[in-house]
């Protein structure tokens, strides 16, 4: 009796949970117990005769037929893990112990599924990792590389992206985005990435013939800002519903670091801006005079200090009220930037003053050319909400060094030049 119809008589085997499987020198399946069909979905009638490489997932065929040779030369196989598709798509981690006999020149293995060990080893570990990484993470794209990388390894996910969904602008962008196919991924992504920040849902979308893809939302308290976006390769591992639940675990974590960085971002612009001009404010205007007048001091260079008062501003909001006044100064701050250079820094002092710096001018008249550059600029009408408003500005000039040497006696010197020309009613 060979050993196939021995086994095959054995009914005992067929109780054994682990499954045993005697494979051939060409890597053929001659025999396979009952647990086989529990683990891998097939029939054993099916497996006989299939060859074994074709269940082993693409990524872990090397190494097993490397494994398979050093078995058949001598050398048994104890602890063996490496990855199999089931039947039906999903990924089935298993150890095996095998050992080649000479006699009936055939290997004989005996496989253990430990999917399950090995899936919740990867989600205790990538849940670690991930709130680590969440909480430790310098900036946003750091923190999205790293989470790529996290969780490539527990799912597929060569391709991945994050999309950010910006309410109040109506935008959708994709910050952080690693595609096999450029040219799809707009396409793909923007559509499947509108779906679950429009419902607010998960969505996994699979085919036994296409690859998966595996999308959700960024949920914060303040509503959905984005979603995490994954597919699979073709023939690779399908997403399941247990991907699903990781990945919306990840999210999570993803969406309170995005809001955490943006309350950071918002509260530096708030120290260094002023919230209703969008420009300087006080003490940001300091710091870049003193840096003006440093590079100024070591090249010997020259410094403008422009303070901008804006004439009667009080009568317009008695009667037009404090929101016209707003809007006013909001147009008020645009001119002032667009007759200045990238590198000069207009700032809002208070109420309707605002201090301009010069930085690096070639010529100390250059100060007087651009102040009279905004006074023109800022006399023009503006009309706000259907009133046509006139300004006129009071500006004083005063010049590093010439008027001073450090950023206090400019200040006061422009400050004064400044009144000195609204007593005399001159707006220049």
């Amino acid at each position: 009796m060979d050993i196939k119809s021995y086994l095959s008589q054995s009914s005992f085997i067929d109780l054994l949970l682990d499954a045993v499987c005697v494979v051939d020198r060409q890597g053929r399946f001659i025999f396979v117990s009952a647990a086989c069909e529990r683990i891998f979905g097939y029939t054993q009638e099916e497996l006989i005769g299939t060859y074994m490489i074709e269940l082993v997932l693409p990524a872990d065929r090397a190494r097993t037929l490397q494994a398979a040779q050093d078995v058949m030369g001598g050398e048994p196989k104890l602890n063996f893990e490496n990855r199999y598709l089931h039947k039906d798509g999903r990924v089935v981690h298993i150890l095996w112990s095998a050992r080649w006999s000479e006699t009936w020149q055939m290997r004989i293995a005996v496989a253990r599924d430990i999917t399950e060990r090995k899936h919740a080893e990867s989600r205790q570990q990538a849940l670690f990792d991930i709130s680590e990484a969440a909480h430790g993470a310098e900036d946003l794209m750091q923190l999205f590389k790293r989470v790529h990388l996290l969780i490539g390894q527990w799912l597929p996910a060569l391709n991945f992206s994050v999309a950010l969904w910006d309410q109040a602008q109506g935008t959708l962008s994709f910050p952080y985005h690693v595609y096999d196919h450029p040219q799809q991924h707009s396409n793909e992504a923007l559509e499947l990435s509108e779906q679950v920040i429009r419902t607010g849902q998960a969505m996994l979308h699979r085919s036994p013939d296409a690859p998966s893809r595996l999308g959700v939302p960024l949920a914060t308290h303040k509503g959905i800002i984005g979603a995490l976006l994954v597919k699979s390769s073709l023939g690779e591992e399908r997403y399941t519903e247990e991907h699903q639940e990781l990945l919306q675990y990840v999210s999570t974590q993803v969406a309170a670091a995005i809001e955490r960085k943006q309350l950071h971002a918002r509260l530096q612009y708030l120290a260094q801006y002023d919230p209703l001009t969008q420009l300087f404010n006080r003490e940001s205007l300091y710091e870049r005079l003193d840096r003006a007048l440093a590079k100024a001091r070591r090249e010997y260079g020259f410094v403008g200090v422009l303070y901008v008062d804006l004439d009667h501003f009080k009568q317009i909001n008695d009667q037009y009220g404090h929101g016209i006044g707003d809007c006013l100064l909001q147009q008020i701050a645009k001119r002032m930037k667009h007759c200045v250079r990238e590198s000069d820094t207009v700032a809002r002092m208070s109420g309707d003053e605002f201090v301009v710096v010069l930085d690096n001018l070639k010529h100390p008249d250059h100060a007087q050319i651009v102040s009279e550059k905004i006074r023109q600029n800022l006399s023009q009408p503006l009309l706000i909400e259907g009133h046509t408003l006139h300004v006129l500005p009071s500006i004083g000039v005063a010049v590093y060094p010439e008027n001073g040497e450090v950023a206090q006696q400019l200040l006061h010197h422009a400050d004064t030049v400044m009144y000195s020309v609204k007593k005399s009613g001159r707006a220049v």
